[in-house]
C-alpha cells in the first residue's frame, strides 16, 4: 500500500458507517480514521483480507453511486486479484441497481468490456452471467450470485431499518 499506515478492518468499518453504509458490524467507536479519499477507501476495501469488507463494496456503490467516479483510480492501485474483486463487485452493484427503484445517479457500466461480459436488458440474467465470469476469472468455486444477492439483501434491510 502506498501509505504511511495500513487501514485496519475497524477503520474501514468506521469509514463505511460514517458514509451511512451499515453493512459491517463493529468498528463504531474506536480506531477512528481521518478522512480517506474515495479511491483509497475503495482500494483498501478491495484488498482487505476480510471477505465482509470486500463485499461491503456492493452496498457502498448502491448507497453512494457518486463513488463510481473513483473506481478506475482505485483499480490502478490494485494487484490482479483485488482489481478483479473491485471490478466484479462494482459490476454487481451496477446490475443490482437496475432492479431497484430509480436513484438520482445511476451507476455507469465501467467494467463489462474489461471482464469480456456482454450485458443485456435483463439485470437478473446479467448478474448470473457476471457470477459465472467471476468464477472463471477468479478460479474460486464460490456462489458469486448468492454473494452478490446477499450483499444487496443486507443493504436493503439496513435501508428498511433506517426508515422505520
Amino acid at each position: 500500500m502506498n501509505s504511511a499506515y495500513k487501514i485496519t478492518g475497524d477503520q474501514l468499518a468506521n469509514a463505511l458507517n460514517s458514509l451511512g453504509v451499515r453493512f459491517i458490524m463493529g468498528g463504531q467507536s474506536h480506531g477512528t480514521m481521518p478522512y480517506t479519499p474515495p479511491a483509497r477507501l475503495l482500494a483498501a476495501l478491495a484488498r482487505s483480507d476480510e471477505a465482509r469488507l470486500r463485499l461491503a463494496l456492493i452496498p457502498l456503490f448502491l448507497e453512494h453511486p457518486e463513488f463510481a467516479a473513483h473506481v478506475r483510480a482505485a483499480a490502478r492501485q490494485l494487484d490482479r486479484l483485488a482489481r478483479l474483486t473491485l471490478q466484479c463487485y462494482y459490476t454487481a452493484a451496477f446490475c443490482l441497481q437496475q432492479t431497484l427503484p430509480s436513484q438520482s445517479e445511476p451507476l455507469p457500466d465501467l467494467f463489462s468490456g474489461e471482464l469480456n461480459l456482454s450485458l443485456g436488458d435483463d439485470p437478473e440474467e446479467n448478474l448470473r452471467a457476471l457470477a459465472e465470469r467471476h468464477r472463471e476469472l477468479s478460479g474460486a468455486r464460490v456462489n458469486w450470485l448468492g454473494t452478490y444477492q446477499h450483499a444487496a439483501q443486507t443493504w436493503r434491510k439496513g435501508l428498511e431499518f433506517r426508515k422505520a
